[in-house]
């Protein structure tokens, strides 16, 4: 499934002959990638945050299951979610983060959101590890955990130098992974305490804006300018 922010709509194609299988929309400003929820009674929901909405929707028929009041901006990050529970991040408003249990039906704001607050970004989106969220600020740099949960924020810590942060956080071998922009990247331990391990910067000084990748031990980085392996020989 694909979200199209040109035609404000939410795709389903065939992926082995590329048919399209259904359309739903409008979206209106969206440019997160939809998000598969499992919930706990083994069923699926297909999840998209909009400017002003986040949507549930059945993968299967595309038929809208249920809605609830979000951030009224276009929507950047991508959601996360753990054990049925869906975690919207904007850079504006008091509600910058909310978390939302998806199964409902219609209208949910009244009875499905479980805490909002008002530390987000709009930017890099969110990375979910042992109960907590983690994320960055995409202009100030300041990292965030914030506990899954309830909402209170554990840790609020401006990485050194980073300027900006486009780039999501990535978690290998228990670190988690910001690569800002033009500071490098800065490597925290995966806990909710604030640890900063190491700040790695290349010789190449092009812009970072997008996010990195993990395999086999390696770290992927594309930069403006050229695509970095990482890792022991």
């Amino acid at each position: 499934m694909n979200a199209f922010v040109e035609c404000g709509q939410l795709v389903a194609l065939d992926k082995n002959t590329g048919k399209e299988v259904w359309r739903a929309g409008t979206l209106k400003e969206s440019w997160n990638t939809p998000l598969l929820v499992s919930l706990p009674d083994g069923k699926t929901e297909l999840v998209v945050a909009v400017s002003g909405k986040i949507l549930g929707f059945d993968p299967q028929t595309g038929a809208e299951l249920w809605s609830c009041d979000g951030h009224n901006w276009y929507i950047v990050p991508s959601l996360v979610a753990h054990d049925g529970v869906v975690y919207c991040l904007s850079g504006k408003g008091v509600e910058a983060t909310k978390a939302v249990r998806a199964g409902g039906r219609g209208d949910v704001s009244g009875s499905h959101v479980l805490w909002t607050i008002q530390k987000g970004s709009n930017v890099s989106s969110p990375v979910y590890h042992e109960g907590h969220l983690y994320f960055a600020h995409e202009v100030t740099g300041v990292a965030f955990c914030v506990n899954a949960a309830t909402g209170d924020v554990v840790y609020e810590k401006r990485l050194p130098r980073a300027g900006g942060v486009y780039a999501s956080p990535v978690i290998g071998d228990n670190k988690l992974y910001y690569v800002s922009r033009l500071g490098g990247t800065m490597v925290l331990a995966a806990k909710p305490e604030y640890d900063l391990l190491a700040q790695n910067q290349l010789e190449d000084q092009s812009d970072v804006n997008s996010s990195p990748a993990i395999s086999n031990n390696r770290l992927y980085l594309r930069m403006n300018r050229y695509l970095y392996c990482i890792g022991e020989n």
